[in-house]
């Protein structure tokens, strides 16, 4: 049985071993001498036009379509009035016309040529008894004639009436329609128009041609001879509307010397020759990821200032939990496309000018943070001003102003921060690959091991560099540099800040391990790159080119070539602060309140409703780094921390705690030397309620 299986299939292979090569015999299609070389070969060329390539392009011209079809309905539905009175008038110039022509037919006029030719004929030869024969033929036929065609127009028309009396009103509008159509038909001339032509205004009309001449002016294309000669760009895509703007992809022609790079460095000279400002082009390569290549350029214009409308309210803001494993929502772009940062195993640097936004969009990522209850938040606001007061509801470590007990407080900060942050490498080191497969803090390990994500923020970096020595400053740097090289992958979160984009207040060696950069206005390219990186200016990424009006937009940098211009979500201090309140509820529940938050009374009376004099809790926040404090230093501080207590002197600050409850047991302290009115901190939280000095 199996020899006669296998039999068949030897025999096959066999012949086919003994077979000619038919391979040998096939000629090539393209040989010179085959007649049918030209109609065989496969063409090069797409069977599709430009712009049906590919999705993104068919999404735009769509969304053009529909764009532009919506603003002509609103368009001519806003003048159907002056349509319908266009077609009254039409209608009854065409009855008249119609009246007309229609009169001869009802008069039989065309016998009327042949009754009048025999009646002369006849009044010429009246003896001719045939001719009078025929002529009175003739008037009878022409009788007969009009009195057929007249009673057929009228039967037809009482006919049609009483039909439409006795017919739906939705017919008699039909047939109404179609009257008075047919009428303004009749009376339609060439040079008549009932549809205005309405023409969608656009602040800039970009097309091919222009975008040419504004390459070859910038000399990013050679000049030709004529004025439309000379080398030009391939459109791969538009220029057609996108949203309230024009985009394009080009390539730029082989043979010129020139690439994408090159054109993003000329940003500006092409939005002159375009006619319209810097911030209104953006631009990007195409990688060839996305099926770019070196010379592939994406260019959005837009009809105005992008960056000029209203802030969009922050999403988190509605939140009652957020992951801080999850990318955070943190603003969009000219186009209106929705920007996150994924901020875990990541660190941040935020640059620019003052009053900018600047430190409004630090917050965004701080804030994602309160929402997470295993998230630590360790936070130093050296302004020391209002902008972070509230984070001791919630702030495991929390420095505020940059005297020097803030200071020495900031650096032990530091030295907390770098201890744990080896502990954390000790445990990881130790765990096996199931639980810690890429030696990593992972959310299982957050939960398990109680090693929530730090999160640590330093806003006005500055100031802490400038109230210390060289040596110092050194030092603080090497730390802070060594927990966002390092720290990321323990899950240690860096969040910096700084309004003097300059080589003392953005060190070099801090600057270039940063991963996310992000800065508002600032005055030169040379600042720009001192904060989003060298060159990267070059490339596109210029914060100077933003002006005083765009509040709360920067440039961010994500990578090496990624970056876009952001106009950041709003979060006001008020929102901020009930996202403080919030994010303190979510850790009494998860077990997570630890640190200063824990301990701060006013922290506590924040939380639990319990009302406590401003003054005393502004008195505490002022002291939280000092056992003791001269009044002349508290009332700076407080001035610094909110401009109402400007006009408040040593008399008024005793009046006002004294009235708070506060019993000083000295009114001298001793610092550093120096015996002056002063205040004890233990004095200012004995006039704290009962309640709360009980429960710390």
């Amino acid at each position: 049985m199996t020899d006669i299986l296998i039999k068949p299939l030897q025999d096959a292979f066999q012949d086919a071993q003994d077979a000619p090569d038919v391979t040998q015999d096939v000629e090539a299609v393209d040989r010179p001498d085959n007649p049918l070389a030209d109609w065989l070969t496969v063409p090069d060329a797409p069977i599709l036009p430009a712009w049906a390539r590919n999705w993104a392009s068919v999404r735009a011209n769509s969304g053009a379509f529909v764009k532009v079809t919506w603003w002509h309905s609103r368009y001519h539905a806003l003048r159907s009035p002056k349509y319908a009175v266009k077609v009254v008038g039409y209608s009854a110039r065409g009855a008249f016309r119609g009246g007309r022509r229609l009169w001869p037919v009802l008069a039989a006029q065309d016998h009327s040529a042949g009754v009048k030719a025999l009646r002369a004929q006849a009044k010429a030869k009246p003896e001719d008894v045939t001719l009078a024969a025929q002529f009175v033929m003739a008037h009878r036929e022409r009788t007969v004639a009009r009195r057929w065609r007249w009673g057929t127009a009228l039967g037809l028309a009482s006919a049609a009436a009483v039909a439409l009396n006795y017919a739906s009103l939705g017919l008699q509008f039909a047939a109404g329609c179609m009257m008075c159509g047919g009428l303004s038909a009749i009376g339609w001339s060439d040079q008549a128009q009932i549809l205005d032509h309405g023409t969608p205004p656009l602040r800039i009309a970009m097309d091919s041609q222009q975008l040419n001449d504004a390459l070859r002016a910038t000399g990013l294309l050679k000049q030709g001879k004529g004025d439309d000669d000379g080398p030009k760009v391939n459109c791969v895509m538009g220029p057609l509307r996108d949203g309230n703007g024009w985009a394009v992809v080009f390539d730029l022609p082989r043979g010129g010397g020139k690439t994408a790079a090159d054109v993003l460095a000329k940003r500006t000279a092409i939005a002159a020759e375009l006619g319209v400002d810097e911030i209104q082009v953006i631009m990007s390569r195409v990688r060839a990821a996305h099926g770019g290549n070196a010379g592939r350029v994406s260019m959005w214009v837009a009809d105005d200032d992008p960056y000029l409308s209203p802030p969009t309210t922050s999403p988190l803001e509605r939140l009652d939990v957020f992951s801080i494993w999850d990318a955070v929502p943190f603003g969009q772009d000219a186009r209106g496309n929705r920007i996150s940062i994924p901020i875990i195993w990541q660190s941040m640097f935020f640059g620019g000018l003052p009053r900018r936004g600047k430190t409004f969009s630090q917050r965004l990522l701080t804030a994602a943070g309160l929402l997470d209850p295993y998230v630590r938040h360790y936070v130093a606001d050296f302004k020391g001003g209002q902008d972070w007061i509230q984070m001791r509801q919630v702030a495991h470590r929390l420095v505020l102003g940059a005297e020097e007990d803030a200071i020495a407080a900031f650096k032990a900060l530091l030295k907390e921060l770098l201890g744990e942050m080896e502990r954390r490498f000790s445990i990881l080191r130790g765990l096996p690959t199931s639980i810690c497969p890429e030696g990593k803090l992972t959310p299982e390990i957050v939960k398990r091991y109680n090693m929530p994500v730090i999160l640590f923020t330093v806003d006005e970096l500055q100031e802490a560099f400038l109230a210390v020595d060289d040596q110092e400053r050194e030092e603080i740097i090497n730390d802070m540099a060594r927990i966002a090289r390092r720290g990321p992958a323990a899950g240690f979160i860096s969040n910096y800040a700084s309004q003097r984009p300059d080589a003392k207040s953005v060190p070099t060696k801090l600057r270039e391990i940063i991963t996310i950069r992000y800065s508002t206005q600032v005055t030169d390219q040379t600042s720009s790159d001192m904060v989003l990186g060298k060159g990267k200016a070059a490339q596109g990424a210029d914060a100077s080119v933003l002006s005083e009006d765009h509040l709360g937009v920067g440039v961010l940098v994500t990578g090496p070539a990624s970056f876009v211009t952001v106009k950041a979500d709003k979060l006001e201090t008020a929102a901020f602060n009930a996202m403080c309140s919030k994010g303190r509820a979510l850790r009494e529940q998860a077990g997570q309140l630890t640190g200063d938050a824990a301990s701060d009374p006013a922290a506590r009376a924040d939380a639990t409703g319990i009302t406590i004099s401003p003054v005393l809790s502004d008195c505490l926040a002022v002291m939280r780094h000092s056992p003791k404090m001269h009044t002349v230093d508290i009332l700076a501080r407080l001035e610094n921390l909110d401009e109402d207590y400007g006009d408040w002197d040593a008399e008024r600050l005793a009046k006002e705690l004294e009235d708070a409850g506060v019993k000083r047991t000295t009114k001298q302290v001793n610092i550093g030397g120096k015996n002056l009115a002063g205040y004890r901190r233990e004095d200012l939280e004995a006039a704290m309620p009962a309640e709360l000095l009980n429960a710390r």
